[in-house]
């Protein structure tokens, strides 16, 4: 097991920032093997898929924070919303 005391992480916080890393990379690849190609969202703004990504995720931490800070600890519930969000942003913008 890998001792994360020295920065005070709990094993999920380590997945968490695993799993952005493990996203990055897996966009990385993506983008290598099949380039993107800008497209115009529901606002007009021309987006890649870095983009959308980017803005998966930080709409992502929003959401995540209002949800603790609303209604508490439904963390099932709240990734369900995060993964819903994450889908209509890449999907219309």
């Amino acid at each position: 097991m890998i001792d994360l005391s020295w920065m005070a992480w709990t094993g999920p916080t380590a997945l968490f920032f695993a799993s952005i890393g493990l996203g990055l990379l897996a966009m990385t690849l993506w983008q290598l093997l099949s380039p993107s190609i800008e497209r115009a969202s529901v606002f007009g703004i021309r987006t890649t898929r870095g983009d959308r990504f980017f803005v998966s995720l930080l709409g992502s931490a929003f959401i995540e924070l209002g949800w603790i800070g609303l209604l508490g600890d439904y963390y099932i519930v709240s990734a369900s919303v995060c993964l819903l969000y994450t889908w209509v942003v890449f999907r219309w913008f």
